[in-house]
């Protein structure tokens, strides 16, 4: 059994100039999410089991873990997969905080082992995107 010290965690932060319950909204509402992220069948309620299927076939098996309206966001992100270096279950936490401006987001994945370094990688750089998309649905609605 692995602990939390041998695993690897891939964190990434954005400032986004929306409300927190504008950012909320698109964290936890299925035709958006499905805009920004994956087509799934979220519902923002614990343990509410859900898939995100992506563009490429994959299909995440996840569970909403904790949920705070407009602060906290949790869920666990199991993506099956035949070769080790890829089968990860991990969790992903969505934290909201207030600024000045809008809204600071920080999105971690936590639970990569040490020998999933690509995986890791690939949620760094999946996750950057992933924001990135975020953040223009975010200014197209209301």
């Amino acid at each position: 059994m692995s602990t939390a010290a041998e695993t690897l965690v891939a964190v990434v932060e954005r400032e986004l100039p929306f409300p927190p319950e504008k950012v909320w909204r698109a964290l936890t509402q299925q035709h958006l999410i499905e805009e920004w992220l994956m087509k799934n069948d979220f519902q923002a309620v614990v343990g509410h089991k859900f898939n995100l299927r992506g563009d490429w076939g994959g299909v995440l098996a996840c569970e909403v873990l904790a949920l705070e309206p407009h602060k906290t966001l949790s869920y666990a992100w199991n993506f099956p997969h035949d070769d080790p270096a890829f089968d990860t279950k991990t969790v992903v936490t969505m934290t909201l905080t207030p600024t000045g401006k809008g809204t600071h987001l920080r999105v971690e994945q936590a639970g990569f082992r040490k020998e999933q370094k690509q995986a890791y990688g690939g949620a760094k750089a999946g996750w950057a995107q992933f924001l990135g998309n975020l953040e223009q649905v975010l200014a197209k609605v209301n």
